[in-house]
């Protein structure tokens, strides 16, 4: 329900949604909160920001030459936010509540209580609500960008390998799988912490790094847990990263039967098409092993994320890079349901990638050489017009909240 009014000579509206609230002051403030009352999203001055869980909040705008900035703000600049919302809503609720404003039509009894939860929502609140949130998750390391809002669930901890050199998301913590009581003391906490904010969420995504790896009967005994305590259909099902190199070998009668226990979509870190760049990158495995994983998938009638790797190996293996990773990408059997990321390599001294590279005096290619050479695959890639074309698009981990 939108419901909408006039405050200080500006339009002031209440979207009042069976999933957030959104108050929006004039053109230029715009705050969103989970039915928990966290403050979600936020709208300063053509600045865009994002809160996760963890109580880290990114910055994005766009330059007048239309360039895409970001930045994530230090501890004071979040706590401002955060106290800028708070006092924004609990002075239009005195104003509401004394009915120096009025919206039209009035607010009911959900928007009342929505809207008095996210007043509520203050430095202090914030500072709890991210130590519960510590106390119910490890580091969410990484995420598939439409899986931003899902609900993570750990069912494992960590990289079952761990060793590519272009990552460093999971060095701290060594590969685990929980124990179905473990896993269902997890979700329980989950659900506890999120609470309202459950209906916030659109899928479920089944962690850490490549949690598809866990053998089939173990596997399946922990989805039994979620269904048993989650309603997994109306959260939109289950998707979950799997490495195509390493683990336990699953057949397409093996994903479908994970399709039957609501699994929708897999994501690979496919990176490169190119042999020879994933063994540089320590990768384990071959691009026929991707292929074969692919191809089970799809048998499984699930759906798959391919995410390549922009950049990796510099201009040393730019070309063998992109004429093998075209090479791969059209033998897949691909439709209208997969989806291809192309992800720029993100490069910091502490990566043992920079190291390697270095040692073998690789000329790194720029920000818009990675571009580029996402640009020659995409336009050379062939898709079967029967099966429709895969969504492809950018995948920018710098913008990674959770």
């Amino acid at each position: 329900m939108v419901h909408q009014g006039y405050w200080n000579n500006q339009s002031v509206t209440i979207s009042v949604k069976p999933n957030c609230l959104t108050i929006s002051v004039g053109s230029k403030e715009v705050f969103s909160y989970d039915l928990a009352g966290r403050l979600w999203t936020a709208l300063l001055d053509e600045v865009s920001y994002r809160r996760g869980l963890d109580g880290k909040i990114v910055a994005k705008w766009l330059t007048p030459d239309k360039n895409r900035r970001r930045r994530w703000l230090s501890p004071k600049e979040a706590a401002d936010l955060i106290q800028h919302g708070h006092l924004l809503l609990r002075a239009l609720l005195e104003k509401l509540r004394n009915k120096e404003i009025m919206v039209n039509p009035p607010l009911d009894e959900k928007g009342w209580s929505d809207l008095e939860i996210a007043a509520s929502f203050d430095i202090g609140s914030a500072e709890a609500d991210v130590v519960k949130y510590h106390q119910v998750y490890k580091p969410v390391g990484i995420l598939p960008p439409d899986q931003y809002i899902s609900v993570v669930l750990q069912a494992a901890e960590g990289c079952s390998f761990n060793t590519c050199t272009f990552c460093d998301f999971y060095r701290d913590r060594p590969f685990r799988i929980k124990r179905e009581d473990e896993f269902r003391e997890h979700i329980r906490a989950v659900k506890t912490y999120l609470g309202k904010g459950l209906s916030l969420r659109r899928t479920i995504f089944l962690g850490d790094a490549n949690a598809l790896v866990i053998p089939m009967p173990r596997l399946i005994s922990l989805l039994e847990v979620v269904h048993d305590e989650l309603d997994v259909e109306s959260l939109g099902g289950i998707f979950a990263f799997l490495d195509g190199f390493s683990g336990e070998r699953k057949t397409p009668q093996d994903f479908a039967r994970l399709a039957e226990m609501g699994l929708k979509r897999v994501y690979i870190g496919m990176e490169s098409g190119h042999a020879p760049l994933l063994k540089f990158l320590r990768k384990p495995g071959t691009p026929q092993d991707v292929l074969q994983a692919v191809q089970n998938i799809k048998g499984g009638g699930v759906a798959v994320g391919i995410i390549v790797l922009l950049g990796a190996g510099g201009k040393t293996y730019e070309m063998d890079h992109v004429r093998d990773t075209i090479q791969l990408i059209n033998t897949m059997p691909l439709d209208t349901n997969d989806l291809i990321y192309f992800s720029e390599l993100v490069e910091n001294e502490n990566l043992p990638y920079v190291q390697t590279a270095f040692q073998h005096s690789l000329q790194p290619l720029s920000t818009e050489e990675r571009i580029q050479q996402g640009e020659m695959i995409e336009n050379n890639l062939i898709f079967n017009p029967k099966r429709g074309i895969p969504h492809i698009s950018r995948y920018d981990i710098r913008e990674f909240v959770y």
